[in-house]
């Protein structure tokens, strides 16, 4: 039998026919034909991505900070937050163990800018 052949054989049987034959196959030879067809570009073109949203909120996050201006980062802390010392001393020390998210979803500036005075403070700082 020569390719021209099988690919006329092919042209005639039904998509329910063509279902079975595929599933044949695929138990014949240990393969399957959806993770190929999945990863070949559409009509040629090479596959675009998705137009990605820019991010405009941003949390600022207290990663950690400098043991020996822990004072500064309570500081900026307190006042950012309008917390106690207390208070504010507790969410740096919390940040020792893990993350603290100190402000949510700032427009991009101001969330750098806070990033900016924290750090100069002494803080580690993530912006998520």
């Amino acid at each position: 039998m020569t390719k021209e052949e099988i690919i006329e054989a092919i042209e005639k049987m039904s998509v329910l026919e063509l279902s079975e034959l595929v599933k044949a196959l695929e138990e014949k030879f240990g393969v399957t034909a959806a993770v190929p067809m999945a990863a070949m570009p559409v009509g040629g073109a090479a596959p675009q991505a998705a137009p990605q949203e820019e991010k405009t909120e941003f949390d600022v996050v207290l990663a950690g900070f400098d043991p020996a201006k822990k004072i500064n980062v309570i500081k900026v802390v307190r006042e950012t937050l309008n917390l106690g010392l207390k208070e504010s001393k507790d969410v740096v020390e919390a940040a020792e163990k893990e993350p603290q998210k100190i402000k949510e979803a700032l427009p991009k500036k101001d969330a750098e800018e806070l990033k900016k005075k924290l750090e100069e403070a002494g803080a580690k700082v993530e912006l998520k």
